[in-house]
């Protein structure tokens, strides 16, 4: 399978967080959907595993979290006002009304991020334009969100950590909030799945997440083809 898809790590970022390392899932022939049961049961079993994992600690407690939290205050966020992916979903795991149901494939890297408590995004490869860069934005790069129910461009703080194509940016503060250009939406056959770890999390642990990942992929998508990168520090 030729991988689609090129992903760089700016010397800028490696310097503010060398700590990161990323893990790159790509699938094409997907089949996507609304949410259903075993979307939802995936969800549910894992909050469990969560709520075990973190045995009655805040989210933000777990090492992984407070290391996210240090690389996000190294640009300029406020990491409790603006949380990274995993810790956001985490809190709505753990919180009485739980994780949304979107659809399948949201449901499942969702799914992935919070029983591993690791930051996951997936993005539909054929609207990204070019490759994928993990920059400092200067300020000046497009952001198409939505807001008031209409979509709208903003533009990320100069300095801000964002991964961005040819196009805009696809992700602001590094995982915190995806556009909508190359969000998965039901329609998607194709994606790219970046999992996302911060010293003290470990390559293996990473691995484990990807492969889990990988595996749910393959049951919920039968005939899928699927690679799973390894693991990189930087470009």
């Amino acid at each position: 399978m030729t991988l689609t898809l090129t992903l760089t790590v700016s010397d800028e970022v490696r310097d503010l967080a060398p700590g990161f390392v990323h893990l790159a899932v790509e699938a094409r022939g997907l089949v996507n959907g609304p949410s259903n049961a075993d979307s939802s049961a995936l969800l549910d079993d894992a909050a469990r595993r969560l709520a075990e994992r973190l045995d009655g600690r805040a989210p933000h407690e777990d090492p992984h979290m407070a290391a996210w939290r240090a690389a996000y205050s190294a640009f300029g966020a406020k990491p409790s006002r603006t949380r990274n992916s995993a810790e956001a979903l985490a809190k709505r795991a753990l919180a009485d009304g739980g994780l949304p149901r979107i659809n399948v494939l949201v449901d499942l890297y969702n799914a992935i991020s919070v029983a591993h408590l690791v930051p996951v995004g997936g993005e539909d490869t054929d609207h990204i334009k070019g490759g994928m860069r993990l920059v400092r934005a200067t300020g000046q790069e497009p952001f198409v969100t939505v807001a008031g129910g209409e979509e709208t461009v903003e533009h990320p703080d100069a300095g801000e950590v964002v991964w961005a194509d040819d196009e805009g940016v696809t992700c602001r503060r590094w995982n915190w909030r995806q556009g909508v250009r190359t969000r998965l939406t039901e329609e998607s056959v194709n994606a790219l799945f970046l999992l996302e770890g911060m010293a003290p999390m470990t390559t293996g642990e990473l691995e484990a997440a990807a492969a889990e990942l990988a595996e749910s992929l393959e049951k919920l998508s039968p005939g899928a083809r699927i690679t799973v990168r390894p693991p990189q520090a930087g470009a």
